[in-house]
């Protein structure tokens, strides 16, 4: 029975990470959508792979914690059982972490153009499109200061 509960909290992460968002050129969230972007235009002169990580990593620390924490809770007796539940609690969480931080973590591409009016910019974003040297493309800005590259 105990197995099949640190199965279940172990693998919410796994769930929850998968709902989350990253930039994009071709994804839009629902608050993205409809807004005003300004549109400017440029040529590609550097790309260069990257990883793009969520920054959140609360989900697999607090599963991790509990996980630890009631695994910890089965070793011993009395003080000996606090000192397991909290020590499991640690360590599950700071394998939580890690485990979280390569849940999200997706290829991407930073990509560095050189705009009409001779200015120098670089955007990262998943690498969910395919870019080249030369290429002209098209740097969309939104207000809040995010961009994103397309063709």
């Amino acid at each position: 029975m105990k197995l099949g509960v640190y199965a279940g909290i172990l693998l919410l992460p796994l769930a929850l990470g998968a709902c989350s968002i990253m930039p994009s050129s071709n994804t839009y969230t629902t608050a993205q959508a409809g807004t005003l972007q300004e549109v400017k235009f440029g040529t590609i002169i550097g790309l260069r792979n990257v990883m793009i990580r969520e920054d959140n990593a609360e989900t697999g620390k607090v599963a991790g914690g509990v996980i630890g924490g009631v695994a910890g809770n089965d070793i011993g007796q009395g003080k000996g059982q606090i000192i397991g539940s909290v020590a499991g609690a640690v360590i599950g969480g700071t394998v939580g972490i890690a485990l979280d931080r390569s849940i999200q973590s997706k290829p991407g591409v930073e990509i560095t153009m050189r705009l009409e009016d001779g200015r120098t910019i670089a955007i990262a974003q998943l690498a969910d499109e395919r870019f080249m040297m030369g290429e002209q493309v098209k740097i969309l800005t939104s207000q809040d200061g995010k961009a994103r590259v397309t063709h």
